[in-house]
């Protein structure tokens, strides 16, 4: 069993005992927690719930909904929701927060509270280290019975998710529907079984094969949207004439895409390719996070906007677009932000966007990924002894390499003529993950390899003194 407690929220797996899964107790402590930060907050008494379709939803959403009536929050349930939606909802309903019941790309034995505030944001880390602090406080109490929160259901916000995603003026669905685009989805049997297919027909998207597009959270293969985990609908394709193939995660705030042949566009490639169209009609600012590829910043630079990267995390992305006052960012995982629509990871802006600039460039989905350039990311991980000093080990690397561009905004980036390494350590475990990018995978696993190694030495070096 498996209870990680984080600034960006709380998940785990289900069952267990108490702290060492996400358990009905841990929940309601949790809950409990954040509804006392949302009380020091806002003056609304509304809580905005959603989730997707695992398994364990409707159990771990009731005990949330019943926590934040014991408190005395107004709940408001979406039910089957993306997580994106229910951002949105958040401050269309006036709501003090909102909480997504979602373990995002993790496997079906888990889930997990994400916590947004009253703009419907993740809430930031002053915020979730709060949350921790509450929820450990023997002080929480629970309101008497004339005090008691209401609950209400409302299950219209994926279609208003859709029509304000209709009304963005870079959306063209004339274009679209001009195309008469063959797609093929994989929704991963959760809730983007229910927002796509609406998305694709309302862009008038007439020609679309469903794949795992039944919400039951029975997932039919791992659901992270990684080119290993989508062979299924690679192999559909090859079977069938398709324009392009859709796959999303199961709370639809990473968008995957395969070319007309079923071989990967790159997840890297989405927030690219959505930004060069983004760009085109309105020149300005980009942010990804510093393990990102460098795509971003050669599509933006060239488009005569200015690039930033970010800490890893989409919170620490939000806040540096809204620094730079970028008009598009994201995450290399296929997450895209756009600030027209809302400060979040979303999917379905992404199709919408994506599928209109496929219908102006007007050529093949293949042809539209050589236009960028072509880079490639190998993710590595060195696991170390719990006696070595891993803060230590870092700094030893920076100043190895003190000549060359150096970022330390999050763990050390470390900057190339070409190429990059990114080293950030986990905060639980003595491990260093280490990022590489280069213009072909052998020479990226090369960076890796070469970065290892100085590591290794480092670490033998310590340990002989």
């Amino acid at each position: 069993m498996t209870l990680i407690k984080s600034i960006s929220g709380i998940r785990g797996t289900i069952g267990g005992k108490e702290g060492e899964g996400l358990t009905p107790l841990d929940i309601v402590k949790y809950t409990a927690a954040f509804g006392y930060l949302c009380k020091e907050q806002s003056e609304s008494k509304k809580i905005v719930i959603g989730r997707d379709a695992r398994i364990s939803g409707q159990m771990v959403s009731n005990i949330v909904a019943s926590t934040l009536q014991s408190i005395g929050f107004d709940v408001v349930d979406l039910g089957l929701s993306t997580t994106p939606t229910v951002e949105i909802a958040v401050p269309l309903e006036e709501a003090a927060g909102g909480i997504i019941l979602t373990a995002s790309h993790n496997p079906a034995q888990w889930n997990a509270l994400k916590l947004v505030n009253s703009q419907g944001e993740f809430i930031s880390a002053e915020e979730g280290q709060k949350v921790l602090d509450l929820a450990e406080n023997d002080e929480l109490s629970f309101v008497e019975t004339k005090q008691l929160g209401s609950y209400s259901t409302n299950d219209t916000y994926i279609d208003k998710h859709i029509e304000m995603i209709l009304e963005l003026p870079l959306v063209d669905i004339e274009a679209i529907k001009e195309k008469n685009f063959n797609v093929i989805i994989d929704c991963v049997n959760s809730t983007g079984g229910i927002a796509v297919p609406k998305l694709l027909k309302a862009l008038g998207v007439k020609h679309v094969r469903e794949l795992y597009c039944d919400p039951t959270g029975h997932f039919p293969h791992n659901p992270e949207p990684l080119p290993e985990n989508l062979n299924h609908i690679s192999r559909e394709m090859h079977n069938g004439k398709f324009d392009l193939g859709i796959v999303v995660d199961p709370d639809v705030d990473r968008l995957a895409l395969l070319n007309e042949d079923g071989s990967p566009f790159g997840e890297e490639y989405t927030l690219v390719a959505v930004a060069d169209y983004v760009l085109k009609s309105s020149p300005g600012n980009t942010v990804s996070n510093l393990s990102s590829t460098k795509a971003l910043k050669d599509v933006t630079l060239k488009k005569g906007g200015n690039y930033n990267a970010a800490a890893v995390g989409e919170v620490n992305v939000v806040n540096k677009m809204k620094e730079t006052n970028a008009i598009i960012g994201g995450e290399g995982n296929g997450g895209v932000i756009y600030p027209k629509l809302h400060y979040g990871r979303d999917a379905l802006v992404g199709i919408a966007l994506f599928l209109t600039h496929l219908a102006k460039f007007d050529k093949s989905m293949s042809f539209l990924r050589g236009q960028y350039p072509n880079y490639h990311i190998s993710k590595n991980k060195i696991e170390l002894t719990p006696d070595v000093d891993v803060d230590e080990i870092l700094e030893a690397i920076e100043k190895k390499y003190k000549n060359n561009p150096i970022n330390t905004v999050d763990g050390i980036k470390i900057e190339f003529e070409n190429e990059w390494v990114h080293l950030r350590k986990s905060n639980t475990e003595p491990i260093i993950r280490i990022y590489s990018e280069s213009a072909t995978l052998a020479t990226a696993e090369h960076l890796a390899n070469k970065i290892i190694s100085d590591i290794k030495e480092l670490v033998t070096e310590k340990t002989e003194d």
